[in-house]
């Protein structure tokens, strides 16, 4: 299996956010202010993996790809933060981030790659951790948001990640990496 393959296990998508691990049974309830932080860490991850991408991907469409992911994580990231200040919130993220340890795990093992090596794990790591946070958005976040402000932002923007998530198993699987196989029909 390879690295980036196991944060699509359903367990993964609460890892991806900070929500699992040892650390986990010890954090208080999700309230919006960590819910905040959560969302803010999961656009600023990506846009770190896709920067990364930007200026080393091997192929023009998969640096193109990565470039839309920095643009389209950035102007969310920068809304999410102006709806919290708006809405007096600050964010409180969980103690001991499993999701941080995870997401410098990733940009080392990228760090260490190029050529087509590096388009194919990026493209797997994209899908995996789309359909984490994604996952983790529907099943864990929305359902625990008590803002009606901010439960309409984040389900205002979860089709852009369904967007990212359908782009990037377009080129994985033209790329053909495991990330295709897993998400193909």
């Amino acid at each position: 299996m390879s690295p980036f393959a196991r944060l699509a296990a359903p367990a993964a998508a609460l890892l991806a956010l900070g929500l699992a691990g040892p650390a986990a049974a010890q954090q208080p309830a999700l309230d919006d202010a960590t819910i905040v932080a959560l969302f803010d860490a999961a656009n600023a991850r990506d846009i770190a993996t896709a920067g990364l991408a930007a200026g080393r991907a091997a192929h023009p469409e998969v640096r193109e790809l990565a470039r839309t992911f920095v643009h389209d994580h950035r102007a969310v990231r920068q809304q999410g933060r102006d709806l919290a200040r708006r809405l007096g919130l600050t964010p409180t993220p969980p103690k001991d981030d499993p999701g941080a340890r995870q997401h410098a795990e990733a940009m080392r093992k990228l760090r260490a790659l190029r050529g087509d090596a590096f388009d194919r794990a990026w493209l797997e790591h994209e899908v995996a951790f789309h359909q984490a946070v994604i996952q983790a958005v529907q099943e864990t976040l929305v359902p625990a948001i008590t803002n009606p402000e901010l439960k309409a932002f984040v389900q205002k923007v979860a089709p852009a990640f369904q967007g990212h998530l359908a782009a990037a198993q377009r080129l994985a699987e033209k790329y053909g990496t495991a990330a295709a196989a897993r998400t193909s029909p």
